[in-house]
């Protein structure tokens, strides 16, 4: 009688990385730890393996999108490395605030237990939602990661704001963010939707982790059901039965 729908979103999981603070202001050790992470293990541990890894801020099935996972790809040697190039002293101590979800929490431990064995020491802060809000998305933007899911369809825009919580500020990223907005074709403007995604990548401005991919569970016959859903909700008006 049932049919079960698994189809991908716009959401993209992240571990945030605020830019603004040192050592994470060099990208060698963004980079190193966005190495240091099996995605796979995240969304093993956190999604139930409900997703698909992204390497930036742009998730399959969107328009213009790129697979940028091998940019930064799993490889905690080369991790262990980028920090010894950055001279960072080893166990480096980072705080790692987790608000309320269940994906958060629990992709929480999978990312300690894999940052410690490059020699990060992620001390886990457990805060809820008004906090996170207050203290980290706002406010001091007091943090030094952070997981959260970003489920707004377009929001590369958020790159461009060197006051947003991460803190990424990057003229180049500007001045391509503008050209996609005025692009003339979709052509041209997936073409340069590539290049803001690559360069996203190879900055390590976050730390991407997954695409979570939504699970709905409907009567057979009903027609109209997204599998892969543009926005966050099914839009109700086209659907019907048969």
């Amino acid at each position: 009688r049932l049919e079960v729908v698994v189809g991908g979103s716009r959401a993209k999981t992240v571990l945030a990385i605020n830019n603004r603070k040192k050592p994470l202001d060099d990208v060698r050790v963004r980079r190193a730890i966005s190495q240091a992470i099996d995605r796979k293990a995240v969304i093993a541990g956190a999604a139930d393996g409900l997703g698909v890894p992204i390497g930036s801020h742009y998730v399959p099935g969107a328009p213009g999108y790129v697979d940028t996972t091998g940019v930064n790809p799993y490889d905690p040697e080369r991790a262990r490395a980028l920090l010894r190039e950055a001279g960072v002293s080893t166990p480096l101590e980072l705080s790692l605030v987790l608000p309320p979800p269940p994906y958060a929490r629990q992709g929480g431990e999978v990312i300690v237990s894999e940052l410690a064995k490059v020699g990060i020491t992620a001390k886990v802060q457990n805060v809820e939602w008004a906090q996170w809000l207050a203290n980290v998305y706002g406010g001091a933007h007091n943090y030094d990661l952070t997981i959260v899911s970003h489920v707004e369809p377009f929001d590369l825009g958020n790159f461009t704001n060197p006051d947003y919580y991460w803190g990424y500020d990057n003229p180049k990223f500007n001045q391509l963010y503008e050209r996609i907005r005025n692009s003339a074709t979709p052509t041209e403007r997936n073409q340069l939707l590539g290049e803001a995604q690559r360069l996203l990548a190879d900055d390590a401005a976050l730390a991407w982790l997954y695409q979570p991919q939504w699970v709905t569970v409907a009567r057979k016959g009903v027609r109209g059901l997204w599998q892969d859903m543009p926005i966050f909700v099914n839009d109700l008006g086209a659907i019907s039965w048969s």
